[in-house]
């Protein structure tokens, strides 16, 4: 993959390189935040692809596999505050690549098995990819702070848990050897 061959409108729209190349991931499962596999809906099964998507290359069998990690149809790829999107582009009606947005408004995708970028979603339509075919949003997950702090609550729970049944059982110990 050439990027300046495959993608005419890249340097005009501008991009940043944000990680190397990798073969551990492509653009589906980096658009649904994974970075530890392959997501495609192949026939022969040496893809990951959820279970409940149909497994068949149509971006209705993306938007179901997306549905099932929260996302929903939406009109366009502008920011909106509180939510997640992702952009599928298509080629001659099939699906050939998806972008997550990221909070500045940009996009950010995976190259195959090429490098990530930042970039506009004009800068990504051509002959390789085609065109942003449709848009899906989520509410934000809300990662930060609060769920640091459930966690944190739970083991400090457990581990207070532990030392009481410790403490009983020295107190038990200590009873019998009397």
């Amino acid at each position: 993959m050439a990027l300046r061959d495959d993608f005419p409108d890249l340097d005009a729209e501008g991009f940043s390189q944000t990680s190397p190349a990798t073969e551990d991931y492509n653009c589906i499962a980096w658009a649904a935040g994974r970075q530890d596999d392959w997501w495609w809906p192949d026939p022969g099964f040496v893809s990951y692809w959820p279970e409940e998507a149909p497994r068949v290359e149509t971006l209705d069998a993306f938007y179901a596999a997306f549905a099932l990690l929260g996302y929903e149809r939406c009109n366009d790829g502008r920011r909106e505050r509180g939510f997640d999107k992702v952009a599928f582009y298509a080629r001659d009606g099939r699906p050939k690549h998806a972008a997550r947005q990221l909070p500045d408004g940009l996009w950010t995708s995976k190259l195959g098995e090429n490098l990530d970028i930042s970039h506009t979603l004009r800068g990504l339509e051509g002959p390789w990819y085609g065109q942003v075919a449709g848009y899906l949003r989520r509410p934000l997950q809300q990662h930060s702070v609060k769920n640091y702090q459930s966690s944190r609550v739970k083991i400090t729970v457990a581990a207070l848990a532990i030392l009481v049944i410790l403490a009983a059982l020295f107190v038990l110990t200590y009873l019998s050897l009397r």
